[in-house]
C-alpha cells in the first residue's frame, strides 16, 4: 500500500501577518475501509511552526482538520530555502485506540509499519510577504516565493506593492505584480504618480516598464519632466520624450514654472540644452515673472545662465514682478562671475562706442571683461576704434585690452580703425603694440589697410628719422 492517508492541499500556504500568531488548517482523511490509522505530523521547523494536533486516531475512511501556526509572532516572515515542510507519517491501529503516550512512543522509532505518507511545503503568502522580499534585510531571493506570496494579494494590495516595487526601481518585482494583475492606471491614489515614482527610483528601465504597459500621463498631475530636470537626468527625459511624443515641454507647474525653469534653477546645462532643442521657450516666465535666467542668475549658475543668453537677445532685460533684472538679482547675491554677461558688457561696449571714459573705468571697476565680445566677436577696444574714440581705445589698452584680437571675421581693433579711417586711433594701436601686417580669416589684409599704411608713414617717423632726431 502506497500511503494510508491523504491531505485536502498540496502545500499549506500561511498568510503572514506581522506581530500575529499566523495560522491556518488543513484536513487529513483515512484512506482505509475497516482500519483506524494514527497519525502524526510535525514540521521540519518545529521551533517556528508547529501542529495542532501533533498525533491522531482517525476511524476509517474519516477526516480530521489540523491547525498550523507560528510560534511566536514576528516582524517578518521566516522563509527559509529549502520551503519548510509538514511531514505526515501514519501507521494502522487495528485496537483503534491509544493516548497521546502511546502514539508518541509508537512514531518515535521509523519500522516496516511507519508510513510516511508525504511531505507539504509550507509557504507563507499575502502582502507583507512581498513587502519583505521587496526590501534589503530579506533573507531569501525566490520566484516561487514571490509568486505564491502574490497569489493571495486582492487588487487593491497589488496596486500598493506595485508602487513600493516602482519606487524601489525592482523592475522584476513591478513586471510580476502586474502580470499578476496590478494596473498601471489604477495605481495612482496619493500625491505621486506611479511614473513619478519611477523617476525618482533613477531607473530608466522602471520607465520603459510603465511605458510599455500603457501608463497614461495625466497632464493635470504629472510633471515628470520637471522632476527628471530636477535630477539631472537627462538619460529619463530622453525616455519620457521617445516614449511620449506629444509630451508637453512648457507645461507649467502650480508657480508657473517649466522644466527649463527647473534645470535652470539647479544649473543643470545639459538638461537646458535638452529642453530648448525640443522647443521648450526660455523666454517663458512664471507667475512671479521669473525667467529661467532669472534662476539661473540668483543662484549663480555661471554656464546656464551662458547658455540661456545665447537663446534669446531680450531675456536679460526682462523683469519680475518686482521690477528686477536677472542682472539685479545677481548683484543682490554677490554672483561677480554673471555681472558682465548680465549687464556690464553690454554698458562697457556702449560706454566704448560712445567714447564715455568715466563710464568705461566704472564698468570695468565693477567686474566687466574688457575683453569681453559681443554676438559678432567685437570687444570694447573694436567698438571705440571703429567709432574713433582715442581716449577710450588708450583707457582699455591701459586696463589690459587686448590689442590684438580678432573678432569672428579675423579683423583686429587696428583693422577696424582703419577701415573707419580713425589714423589717431590706429597710432594709439600701433603705438601700444598693434601688428599692422595682421591679416583677416580669409588671409588678405583688410580693404583700405594697404594704402592707409602710406598714410600712417606720414605721420609715424622712420627709424632713421628716430635716429637722427
Amino acid at each position: 500500500m502506497d500511503r494510508l492517508v491523504k491531505l485536502d492541499v498540496k502545500e499549506v500556504n500561511i498568510v503572514f501577518n506581522r506581530n500575529e500568531i499566523c495560522s491556518t488548517t488543513f484536513k487529513v482523511t483515512n484512506l482505509m475501509h475497516t482500519m483506524a490509522v494514527a497519525v502524526s505530523l510535525t514540521t521540519t521547523n518545529p521551533s517556528v511552526l508547529s501542529i495542532t494536533p501533533p498525533f491522531y486516531v482517525l476511524p476509517p475512511l474519516s477526516t480530521s482538520s489540523f491547525a498550523l501556526c507560528l510560534s511566536q509572532p514576528s516582524d517578518y516572515p521566516p522563509l527559509a530555502t529549502p520551503l519548510d515542510s509538514i511531514i505526515v507519517k501514519s501507521t494502522m491501529l487495528p485496537t483503534g485506540k491509544a493516548n497521546l503516550e502511546a502514539l508518541q512512543k509508537l512514531f518515535s522509532k521509523p519500522g516496516p509499519k511507519i508510513f510516511k505518507d508525504a511531505v507539504i511545503p509550507i509557504t507563507f503568502v499575502g502582502p507583507q510577504v512581498v513587502e519583505f522580499l521587496l526590501s534589503p534585510s530579506r533573507k531569501i531571493d525566490s520566484a516561487y516565493v514571490l509568486s505564491k506570496a502574490i497569489k493571495a494579494c486582492d487588487e487593491s494590495e497589488l496596486c500598493l506593492l506595485l508602487r513600493s516595487a516602482v519606487k524601489c526601481g525592482n523592475c522584476y518585482f513591478a513586471s510580476t505584480l502586474i502580470e499578476a494583475g496590478a494596473d498601471v492606471n489604477k495605481c495612482d491614489f496619493t500625491n505621486r504618480s506611479l511614473m513619478s515614482l519611477a523617476i525618482q527610483s533613477g531607473k530608466s528601465d522602471m520607465l520603459d516598464l510603465l511605458i510599455d504597459c500603457g501608463y497614461v500621463v495625466d497632464n493635470s498631475e504629472d510633471r515628470l519632466l520637471h522632476e527628471a530636470a530636477a535630477m539631472n537626468r537627462l538619460d529619463l527625459m530622453e525616455t519620457l520624450c521617445l516614449g511620449y511624443l506629444d509630451i508637453d515641454v512648457n507645461l507649467a507647474d502650480l508657480h508657473g514654472r517649466t522644466a527649463l525653469h527647473v534645470a535652470a534653477i539647479y544649473g543643470h546645462v545639459e538638461v537646458l540644452q535638452f529642453l530648448v532643442s525640443l522647443g521648450s521657450d526660455p523666454d517663458a516666465a512664471d507667475q512671479n515673472g521669473w525667467t529661467p535666467l532669472h534662476c539661473a542668475s540668483i543662484a549663480g549658475h555661471v554656464e546656464a545662465a551662458e547658455f540661456l543668453l545665447t537663446c534669446s537677445v531680450y531675456v536679460k532685460y526682462a523683469l519680475t514682478k518686482e521690477k528686477q533684472t536677472a542682472f539685479a538679482l545677481a548683484v543682490e547675491k554677490g554672483h561677480l562671475d554673471l555681472y558682465d554677461m548680465l549687464q556690464l558688457g553690454d554698458a562697457l561696449h556702449r560706454a566704448a562706442r560712445i567714447g564715455d571714459v568715466h563710464e568705461i573705468k566704472r564698468c570695468i571697476a565693477e567686474g566687466a571683461k574688457v575683453n569681453g565680445k559681443d554676438q559678432n566677436g567685437w570687444t570694447p577696444l573694436h567698438r571705440a576704434a571703429f567709432k574713433g574714440q582715442t581716449e577710450s581705445v588708450k583707457v582699455l589698452l591701459n586696463h589690459g585690452a587686448n590689442v590684438d584680437v580678432i573678432d569672428n571675421s579675423g579683423y583686429t581693433p587696428l583693422h577696424r580703425a582703419v577701415e573707419a579711417g580713425h589714423v589717431p586711433v590706429a597710432l594709439a594701436l600701433i603705438g601700444h603694440g598693434a601688428k599692422a601686417n595682421m591679416k583677416g580669416l580669409k588671409g588678405v589684409v583688410p580693404l583700405h589697410l594697404d594704402s592707409f599704411k602710406n598714410h600712417l608713414s606720414l605721420v609715424t617717423p622712420s627709424c632713421e628719422e628716430k635716429e637722427r632726431a
